[in-house]
Order: structure tokens, then C-alpha cells, then sequence
């Protein structure tokens, strides 16, 4: 029980011993403890300034990349489309290339057509004028074979032309 109710000589040497030890820690340790905790709020202060101004640089960062990302889908929509339009235009040079192409192989093909036709033509002509003649020739050669018969032609030939 001495704890609970303590002596009138243990206060004084307590309270005695206490104040020595506050006069030791104002003259001493106070100051730097107060310079201490000074400096800490005046880092944590920069810190939280300097995390506020990086903050805020990343935010106009983000929206610089926002805008540029904008910028560079425009940039590669306008490149797209342009792509499209060249592409586009060389396909339809292209196309109307092959029907030009493909017209004049036709008329060339048809020209030939036509020559390699009327020579067709002229040599049936004149294999059929040689095959005439071939015949005409076998046929006068059999009917002039005989001298009978070759007069009587002759005869007959010279009647027809006193005639017309």
C-alpha cells in the first residue's frame, strides 16, 4: 500500500529530480528536438508540394498523351483513307487498263479472224478453180480421146458460134 498513498519525502524527491531532469532537457535537448521536428514538417511539407506539382504535371501529361493518341488516330484515319482512295483508284486504272486491253486483244483476234477468213476463202477458191479445171480437162480429155467424138465436139462448137 506504500504505492497507493506514497510519502511526502518520496513526492519531494520525485517531483525535486523531475524538474532537474526538465531543466536539463529544455537547456539540451529541447531546441534540437524542436529544430528536428521543425525541418521534418518543413520536408514533409516540400514533399507533399513537390507530390502536389508531380501530380499535376502527370495530369498535363496524361491529357498531352490523350491529345497526341487523338491526334495520331486522325493522323492514321486521314492515312487509312487516303490509302483507301489511291487504292481504290489504282484498282479502277487497272480495271478499265484490262478491258482496254482486253478490247484491243479482241479487235487484234477479230482482224486476224477476218485475214486468216478471206485467205481460207481465196485458197477454197482456188482449189476449187484447180479442181475445175482438173475436172474439165479429165472430162475433155475423155471426151476428145476418141476422134469420133472429138470431130462432132468440134463441129458441134463451130455451129454454136455461127449461132451467137
Amino acid at each position: 500500500m506504500e504505492l497507493v498513498s506514497p510519502g511526502i519525502g518520496l513526492i519531494f524527491w520525485m517531483l525535486l529530480s523531475f524538474s532537474i531532469l526538465l531543466v536539463i532537457l529544455k537547456k539540451f535537448a529541447w531546441k534540437p528536438v524542436l529544430n528536428m521536428l521543425a525541418k521534418r514538417e518543413e520536408k514533409i511539407t516540400k514533399a507533399l508540394s513537390e507530390a502536389d506539382e508531380v501530380r499535376s504535371q502527370m495530369n498535363q501529361l496524361k491529357a498531352d498523351n490523350e491529345r497526341l493518341l487523338a491526334q495520331a488516330k486522325e493522323e492514321r484515319d486521314a492515312i487509312l483513307n487516303e490509302a483507301r482512295k489511291v487504292s481504290q483508284k489504282m484498282y479502277d486504272e487497272a480495271k478499265v487498263k484490262a478491258q482496254e486491253e482486253g478490247n484491243r486483244i479482241i479487235a487484234a483476234a477479230k482482224d486476224e479472224i477476218e485475214v486468216e477468213k478471206q485467205k481460207a476463202i481465196t485458197d477454197l477458191k482456188n482449189k476449187i478453180a484447180e479442181l475445175s479445171l482438173e475436172i474439165a480437162e479429165n472430162v475433155v480429155k475423155a471426151e476428145l480421146s476418141n476422134k469420133d467424138k472429138h470431130a462432132q465436139y468440134v463441129k458441134s462448137r463451130v455451129e454454136e458460134m455461127k449461132l451467137n
